[in-house]
Formats: structure tokens, sequence, C-alpha cells
């Protein structure tokens, strides 16, 4: 996936958007959830993942999953580092946040 910062000829390979297929459950992968520009639930979408703002969050609108997993590189600001898991079972998903690193509180 191609993020705000991956700059270049070299990132014009890569995706702005990618669906995937898996155990019956679609998901709309994208950067920024402000550039969603399609009704998930209407599409077809079990789950829509997004990254951006780095912070962790896990919610359910109108029968879709939004993740956003947060960042597993480098700590950003004051935010933990964090991972997301989709686990699919029986054609169902749910999500699951895990913090790798906690937020240091002296980081500005």
């Amino acid at each position: 996936m191609r993020g705000n910062i991956d700059k270049g000829a070299w990132s014009h390979k890569l995706p702005e958007t990618e669906v995937l297929e898996l155990g019956g459950v679609s998901i709309y992968v994208l950067h920024d959830l402000a550039q969603l520009d399609l009704k998930p639930k209407a599409a077809g979408f079990a789950v829509v993942v997004s990254g951006h703002s780095h912070i962790p969050k896990q919610q359910t609108r109108d029968g879709v999953l939004y993740c956003n997993p947060g960042s597993a590189g480098p700590q950003r600001f004051k935010l933990p580092v964090s991972v997301g898991k989709l686990i699919v079972e029986d054609g169902r998903v749910r999500g699951k946040l895990v913090t790798l690193l906690a937020p240091d509180p002296g980081k500005p």
C-alpha cells in the first residue's frame, strides 16, 4: 500500500487501495480512511483496514469492522507500537489490536 509519505517514481508501483478475500470475508484496504470513496456495506465489504493516523482503533459501524492497526515501526508521537489481527472463522471476522510497546509519556 502507498502511504502519504511514499514519494518518487518507485511509489507509483504501490497500489492506493487493495481488495482481499479471505475465508469468504471481503476486506478493503486503504491508507487514509478520510479518502474512502465507497460505501463498504453496499460494496459487500465486511472489513475496512486503514492507517495514516497511526492510532490503533477498532470499531464496527453499520455491520462493517473498521480497523486501524496503528504502527509496528518506531514509536511515533505518544502512541503505542501496535499491530492488528483479523481472525476469520466460518465466514465471519473479528479483529484484535495487539500492543507491542506501551506509549512513552516522555516522548514528544
